[in-house]
């Protein structure tokens, strides 16, 4: 029994340390190393130009810059492959037509949300960035254009002009069409298909290696931040915190909650308590996809939502329903335009609004890819990629919340179209509760 147990606790030692600790302790350490340099290390050459301008400027810029290489192909490949698999729910008429519609609006919802408590909240207020902008480049400024420009500029003359300036609405809208017809060819593109599919993982594993430098990347990014504006940085970085976890509870059980109410009729209440025990499991394993077949048995044999149609609306909105990535990218642009000092016009927040949805279709599988195609959403208003570092610990802290709401929504939006097309058994979804309770007494 000893020689187990001391087993045992060896393999507990010998477990690696997981990417969210490391981050974390990177950002820990980044702050305190950074707070260290600016009120006990004395200005000098040294310190400003071989530590700060030197060797943190680099490793941080150089993370950042890893980043910004995955952006185009990663998105414009999964883009593809998630189009690919849109295409196939023709084959389930208005069962898919409304899912999709459904995933889309409550993304747009979401950010809407988001942007909205952001504006309420103000994370950013507070944090004057513009003094320590690492470098021109990554800090473009965006000329005022009509709503119809902007429109037309969604539509590329050139794709290869837009994939190589980074223009990812063109990149999302022609990985779109590009998907839908090899969905729509089927087998006479089954190689081109292939290709795709296969790239797509190449670009989630090197994600996955980039991200393995995310902790030395972090540490010395927020080091040069806090070198230079000391303890200034804490209280912005709470309220960001607040914003976001603010604006995942109103999507919750405020904007699910009351969909599910006004079109199935079914008792929100009843939902949450029976649905409650998945959302704590998302909440802890923080993975999309691992809650699948526990969210397609809990939504069958406590809801009465028919497997026909679950079996349909679960995977497919762990692939591109991204609601809380969305929140958490529309609070991350209110924080970043404040924190440097960017206004922000209508024009500006609608095109944050379609970028963060369509781009959600392209954050699944790995849950660092929010925080790639976040670059892409700061691009796109024009705001500088640095602002990353200071949200990307906590970040890594709420991606526990946001995965909860994240099938939070999937379940709502099957449940919802399942009572559409009278697949529903409200019998059991009224009772099931009441059965479970009385089995436990």
């Amino acid at each position: 029994m000893k020689k187990n147990e001391q087993d045992n606790m060896n393999q507990k030692e010998k477990k690696p340390m997981g990417l969210t600790t490391k981050i974390f302790i990177g950002l820990l350490a980044g702050a305190i190393f950074g707070i260290l340099l600016n009120y006990v290390v004395p200005d000098g050459n040294i310190k400003d130009n071989v530590i700060i301008g030197g060797i943190l400027y680099v490793i941080g810029q150089g993370f950042i810059r890893l980043m910004q290489m995955l952006v185009v192909p990663l998105v414009f490949c999964s883009l593809v492959c998630g189009s690919m698999s849109i295409g196939d729910t023709k084959k389930l008429g208005t069962v898919g037509v409304k899912t999709l519609i459904f995933y889309l609006c409550t993304t747009a919802l979401a950010i809407t949300v988001a942007l909205s408590v952001a504006n309420v909240i103000d994370p950013g207020i507070g944090l004057d960035m513009k003094s320590i902008q690492a470098s021109d480049a990554a800090v473009q400024t965006t000329e005022a254009t009509s709503f119809a420009d902007t429109l037309l500029n969604i539509i590329p003359t050139n794709i290869f002009s837009g994939l190589a300036n980074g223009t990812m609405l063109q990149v999302i809208l022609f990985a779109l069409i590009v998907g839908i017809i090899l969905a729509k060819l089927g087998d006479r593109v089954e190689t081109v298909g292939n290709f795709f599919t296969q790239f797509n993982d190449v670009m989630m594993e090197m994600t996955m290696i980039v991200m393995n430098v995310a902790p030395l990347g972090v540490f010395c990014l927020l080091s040069r931040t806090f070198a230079t504006i000391g303890f200034d940085a804490f209280v912005p970085m709470l309220k960001y915190m607040g914003a976001v976890l603010l604006a995942l509870a109103i999507q919750c059980f405020v904007i699910y909650l009351g969909l599910l109410k006004i079109f199935s009729g079914l008792n929100p209440i009843i939902f949450i308590k029976n649905f409650f025990p998945v959302m704590a499991f998302a909440f802890s394993t923080a993975t999309s996809n691992a809650t699948i077949p526990m969210s397609i048995d809990t939504l069958a044999t406590k809801m009465g939502v028919s497997k026909k149609i679950s079996s349909f609306t679960i995977p497919l909105g762990a692939t591109i329903n991204m609601d809380g990535t969305a929140i958490m990218q529309g609070v991350a642009v209110v924080f970043a335009a404040q924190a440097y000092g960017h206004h922000l016009g209508m024009i500006q927040y609608l095109t944050v609004i379609g970028t963060a949805t369509l781009a959600s279709i392209g954050t699944a599988g790995v849950p660092s890819v929010g925080l790639v195609t976040l670059t892409m959403v700061f691009n796109s208003v024009g705001l500088p990629v640095e602002a990353i570092a200071l949200i990307m610990g906590i970040d890594r802290i709420l991606d526990m919340s946001r995965t909860a709401v994240n099938i939070t929504g999937d379940a709502v939006c099957t449940t919802i179209v399942a009572s559409m097309n009278k697949a529903v058994d409200r019998e059991v979804y009224n009772t099931s509760r009441t059965k479970s309770e009385a089995q436990a007494d």
